[in-house]
């Protein structure tokens, strides 16, 4: 593969040209990747009604019965993404992995419980709370402790 990057002033805008022969799995997973990094809004379904949301919005997604969700507040939103897509995605937002099925926006944090078992118990600031399994535990508290939040607690 070739990359050929041409910076002039006389471009507005980015534009991507790709050249190859035929569609590439190779190639799918390039344009997957595109598609994921420029996007600043996510979509979901709520009540047969397509939403958009900042990710900034977002107190965690979850996966469930093969399908992923988003929480803001009280609002149980169905996202059009898989958990692996947002968790790229969100990345660079300020989202972890909690556990196998979750992944929490680090920013929207209010407090935290630890459970008996060494789980850890995520109050968000909207009032919604889920739980860190113990794997994620010392990654958690790492980024936290080196990057604080959006407000520096």
């Amino acid at each position: 593969m070739k990359v050929n990057i041409d910076l002039h002033d006389q471009y507005d805008e980015l534009t991507i040209t790709i050249q190859a022969k035929e569609m590439t799995p190779e190639l799918s997973e390039i344009i997957r990747k595109l598609q994921i990094q420029s996007s600043k809004r996510l979509v979901g379904v709520e009540e047969d009604k397509t939403i958009l949301l900042s990710p900034s919005e977002v107190d965690y997604v979850f996966a469930e019965k093969r399908k992923v969700y988003g929480v803001s507040g009280q609002r149980k939103i169905e996202m059009k993404l898989k958990l692996f897509e947002l968790e790229e995605l969100l990345a660079p937002q300020r989202f972890m992995r909690f556990s196998k099925s979750v992944i929490g926006n680090l920013d929207q944090i209010d407090h935290f419980e630890l459970t008996f078992n060494g789980i850890l118990c995520v109050h968000f600031k909207s009032g919604t709370k889920e739980y860190v399994s113990r794997s994620y535990v010392a990654e958690l508290k790492k980024k936290l402790i080196l990057g604080g939040g959006e407000d520096g607690k």
